[in-house]
């Protein structure tokens, strides 16, 4: 029954991965494994249930009816698994969790790997990066996102959506820099400041600064100095190179130790929050939940 059990979840790896070699990347199997498993499944079915040529597999018609019945007993023993897992003190399993690179590393991966030391049965994989990811096509359990609730993005009609902190961005510049130059009063004065502008996906990000009604006054930094790095940011500033708008977590440290200061301190500066989110689910995995409370939690201190 176990290996019966084992061929049906490669295979609809294999399925939902695209092809044999990407269903073995994530499983952690070689190519061959996924192949011998799937043919192994095919033989005792009695039925062919990939087209295969050299380079692609493609589903047969009775491989779409078997995927599609799979499918539905997968669901029913994850639900399965997750209902008992609710009456247990500790998380086991693997948990996915895809989280922003920067804002990641610094934020959320001290916090998850408390969550790892607290539950050795738990098997943590972390993916860093800065594309909006697919929870759903992509096989992860939870994701971190910031910005606006329209960072929802792909699938967000299969997930659920839970705030779990949130980001200020200020306005920064090392002591130097502000005895040569000035400290500036007001947001029009920042045309006369050298800028460290701040460069995603070719697009110049501009600053904003939020006013008693609501809105935002926008500027657009004019900068000789360009980045793609928020990091690299903060070190020219420290460096003495310009002004920097940038998010109050990322240069904490650089403030205690007085390299560099927070300038127009009498604006609270642009807040935006932070987003959990995990497919939609009858009963939540414990290993899931734990992750979720834990940032919840944590985020708000790590992010002053």
């Amino acid at each position: 029954m176990s290996d019966s059990l084992n061929g049906v979840s490669v295979f609809v790896e294999a399925v939902e991965a695209g092809g044999f070699s990407a269903a073995a990347a994530k499983l952690h199997l070689s190519r061959s494994a996924v192949g011998k498993t799937v043919a192994r499944l095919e033989e005792r079915l009695g039925v062919r249930l990939f087209h295969r040529t050299t380079r692609t597999q493609s589903l047969t018609h009775d491989g779409q009816v078997f995927y599609e019945r799979c499918l539905r007993a997968l669901e029913e023993l994850r639900a399965g698994e997750a209902l008992l897992e609710s009456g247990k003190q500790e998380a086991a399993g693997r948990l996915r969790v895809s989280v922003p690179v920067l804002y990641g590393r610094r934020c959320v991966a001290p916090l998850l790997m408390t969550v790892a030391r607290a539950h050795p049965k738990l098997e943590l994989d972390l993916s860093f990066s800065d594309r909006t990811v697919d929870l759903l096509e992509d096989g992860f359990d939870l994701a971190i996102r910031n910005g606006g609730s329209n960072g929802v993005g792909p699938g967000g009609d299969g997930l659920t959506v839970r705030r779990v902190g949130h980001q200020r961005m200020s306005v920064f510049a090392s002591p130097g820099y502000l005895r040569k130059r000035g400290t500036p009063r007001t947001w029009e004065s920042f045309a006369k400041h050298d800028t460290l502008a701040y460069v995603r996906s070719g697009q110049l990000r501009t600053w904003l600064f939020p006013q008693e009604d609501g809105s935002n006054v926008e500027l657009v930094p004019r900068s000789r100095l360009r980045f793609d790095d928020l990091e690299a940011i903060a070190d020219a500033a420290v460096a003495g190179l310009g002004l920097a708008w940038l998010p109050c977590w990322l240069v904490q440290e650089r403030v205690r130790a007085k390299e560099l200061v927070r300038i127009m301190t009498d604006s609270p500066g642009l807040r935006f929050d932070v987003y959990a989110l995990w497919p939609n689910t009858p009963h939540l995995p414990m290993r899931v939940r734990v992750a979720i409370d834990a940032l919840a939690a944590g985020l708000p201190n790590s992010v002053k």
